[in-house]
C-alpha cells in the first residue's frame, strides 16, 4: 500500500494542483495526455541537465544563481548604469528595474499561490551544484527567471544594444536555476515568459521616447548673442545629480559662451533672488536670461524671464532635463549655438494659483514618488533613489478623493501635461507640439482592482480604451475638494496642495532659444 501511495504522489503532474488533477480524473478517468506529455518532457529534461557534466558550471552557475537572489544582481547592474552610463542608459536601466519589480510582485502574489508545485528532488543533482540555502517557496514559476527576463527585456525595449548585451547574463541566470536543481525547465520557461510580459506592460504604461523634436512656432525677435554677450546665466550647482558631487558646471559654460556672465547658486543661496537679479541685469544689457539646471530650476527661471519679458536659454544640467530634451537641447553646446544664432521658439506655459509649469502637473502617486526620492537621494544618490522610490510607491500608493470639473473622482493619479503628450499610458513621455494651447489630462481611477485592470489593459495593448484610464483634452481644469495633507508636483517640484485650484494655459507665453533643425 505504501508503494502505491508513493507511486501515486510521484504520478501527480508537476505544476498541477491536487484539485485540478481530481477534476481531470473525474471527467475522463485519466490525466490529460497533453499534460502528461509536458510533465514527462519537463522531468526528462531536468534529469538530463542533472546527469550531464558542464565544464566550469560547478564554479560559476551556483554563484550566479545566488547573486540574483532578491534581484541584487540586477539592482547592481542598474546602479552601475546610473554611475557610469549616460541618460539613455539610465532610462533603460530604470525601465528594466520597473519591469523587474512588476514581475516579482506578480510571481509572489499570483504565480506561486496559483500553482503549488513541489520543488524537484535534490538527490538527482550533484552535491557540488546545490545551493547552500534551498528555497522554501513553491516551484512554479521561477521568480529568478522572471526577474532576469523582465530586466533584460525592459532594458532592450529602451536600448536594444544594451538589452542584447544583457541577454547572455539573463539566460545564464535562468539556466542556473535548473542546473542547481531548484526548478524544472518548465518553471524557468514560464517565469521568463511572465518577466518578458511584465516588461511589455511597463512599456504600455510608459512608452519609450520618440526621437522627433516637438513643433513650436519660430520667433525671429530673439536677439543673437555672439559668444554669449548680453546673456546672464544662473548655474544651479546643487541641481539634480550635482548634489552628489559631480564637476563644477561653470567651466563648460564659459567654454561654450565665453562672453556670458555666469552667476552660481550654491547651498544656502536663494535661487529665486539670484534669478531676479540676473533677469534685471540681462534686461539692462538688452540680452537674455540663461539657466543651467534641472526642470525645477528651469521652471523658476521661466517665471523670472516671463516677468521681465526676456528670452530664456536652457542649458541642461539636472537629473532628467525633460524640457531641454523637448527643445532638442541635449548639451550646453546645443544651447550655445542657438543663442549665438538668435534661433528661438515660442512655447506655452501652464499655470495654477500663481505658479507655472512647463512640463507636467500631478496629484496622487507621482508627488509621493518625488517626495520619497528626495528623502532617499542624499543617502544613495538621485538616480538609485528614483528607482527605489518607484518600487516603493508602486506597492504603497493609495487613491485620492477629489472633484474634477465638479465631478467626484477617486484617482490614483491626476496628470496634466502642458500640451498634448504622445503615448496612451498614464505616464506619457514626449510632446508633439510645445504650443498647441491644450492641457493633456489623464486620470487613473482608483476603483475596484483598478491597478490590476490597468496592467491587463497595458499587456493587451488596450490602455487607451481601458475604463480605468480617462484621457481629456482641455484648456482649463478645475480641481476642488482636495483632502488636507495632499501634495502636488509640478516640473519635479513638490508642494502642499491647496483645497482647490484651477489649471490654465498661457499660449506662446515664453520665448526660448532652440537650435534650428539644421543645427541639431
Amino acid at each position: 500500500m505504501r508503494g502505491r501511495l508513493r507511486s501515486g504522489r510521484r504520478g501527480l503532474l508537476p505544476g498541477v494542483t491536487a484539485a485540478a488533477a481530481r477534476h481531470t480524473r473525474a471527467r475522463t478517468g485519466y490525466p490529460s495526455p497533453v499534460l502528461v506529455a509536458l510533465s514527462t518532457w519537463d522531468r526528462s529534461l531536468f534529469r538530463r541537465v542533472a546527469e550531464r557534466h558542464w565544464p566550469g558550471g560547478d564554479r560559476v552557475l551556483p554563484r550566479l544563481s545566488r547573486s540574483a537572489d532578491h534581484g541584487v544582481l540586477w539592482f547592481g547592474v542598474a546602479a552601475g548604469a546610473a554611475l557610469l552610463g549616460g541618460p539613455a542608459v539610465r532610462r533603460a536601466a530604470l525601465r528594466g528595474t520597473l519591469s523587474l519589480a512588476l514581475a516579482s510582485a506578480t510571481v509572489n502574489t499570483v504565480g506561486k499561490r496559483s500553482v503549488r508545485r513541489v520543488r524537484p528532488v535534490a538527490d538527482l543533482v550533484p552535491v557540488v551544484r546545490r545551493l547552500a540555502r534551498q528555497p522554501v517557496t513553491t516551484s512554479f514559476p521561477s521568480g529568478h527567471s522572471a526577474s532576469a527576463a523582465a530586466f533584460a527585456t525592459g532594458v532592450a525595449l529602451e536600448s536594444p544594444w544594451w538589452g542584447l548585451a544583457l541577454a547572455p547574463l539573463a539566460a545564464s541566470v535562468c539556466f542556473s536555476r535548473v542546473y542547481t536543481g531548484v526548478h524544472y525547465p518548465g518553471d524557468v520557461l514560464a517565469g521568463a515568459a511572465l518577466g518578458a510580459g511584465a516588461a511589455f506592460v511597463v512599456r504600455g504604461l510608459a512608452p519609450g521616447r520618440p526621437r522627433q523634436v516637438p513643433e513650436a512656432p519660430a520667433r525671429p525677435d530673439a536677439p543673437a548673442l555672439p559668444g554669449g554677450r548680453g546673456l546672464v546665466v544662473v548655474a544651479n550647482c546643487v541641481s539634480g545629480q550635482r548634489a552628489a558631487g559631480p564637476a563644477d558646471p561653470v567651466p563648460a559654460i564659459r567654454s561654450a559662451l565665453p562672453q556670458a556672465e555666469v552667476v552660481t547658486c550654491g547651498p544656502g543661496d536663494s535661487l529665486a533672488r539670484l534669478l531676479e537679479e540676473a533677469a534685471a541685469r540681462a534686461r539692462e544689457l538688452g540680452g537674455a536670461l540663461g539657466v543651467h539646471g534641472g526642470d525645477g530650476t528651469v521652471n523658476a527661471a521661466a517665471t523670472a524671464a516671463a516677468r521681465h519679458g526676456l528670452p530664456l536659454a536652457v542649458l541642461p544640467g539636472g537629473t532628467y532635463n525633460h524640457f531641454a530634451r523637448d527643445l532638442g537641447v541635449a548639451t550646453v553646446a546645443d544651447a550655445a549655438r542657438a543663442v549665438e544664432a538668435g534661433e528661438a521658439v515660442a512655447v506655452d506655459v501652464g499655470r495654477f494659483e500663481g505658479l507655472r509649469f512647463l512640463n507636467t502637473f500631478s496629484i496622487g502617486a507621482y508627488p509621493d514618488l518625488v517626495r520619497v526620492r528626495e528623502r532617499w537621494a542624499p543617502r544613495i544618490g538621485a538616480w538609485p533613489a528614483g528607482v527605489a522610490a518607484a518600487v516603493h510607491v508602486l506597492r504603497t500608493a493609495r487613491p485620492v478623493r477629489l472633484r474634477v470639473d465638479g465631478r467626484r473622482r477617486t484617482v490614483w493619479l491626476l496628470f496634466a501635461g502642458n500640451c498634448l503628450y504622445r503615448g496612451p499610458g498614464m505616464a506619457p513621455v514626449r510632446r508633439a507640439d510645445l504650443a498647441d494651447g491644450l492641457l493633456d489630462v489623464r486620470l487613473v481611477h482608483g476603483g475596484r482592482l483598478a491597478r490590476t485592470r490597468l496592467l491587463l489593459a497595458a499587456l493587451t495593448g488596450a490602455v487607451r480604451h481601458s475604463p480605468v484610464l480617462r484621457v481629456v483634452r482641455a484648456r482649463r481644469l478645475s480641481v476642488t475638494g482636495i483632502p488636507p495633507g495632499t501634495h502636488l508636483a509640478y516640473d519635479g517640484e513638490v508642494a502642499p496642495a491647496p483645497p482647490s485650484l484651477t489649471l490654465r494655459k498661457d499660449r506662446e507665453a515664453l520665448l526660448v532659444y532652440r537650435p534650428s533643425p539644421e543645427r541639431r
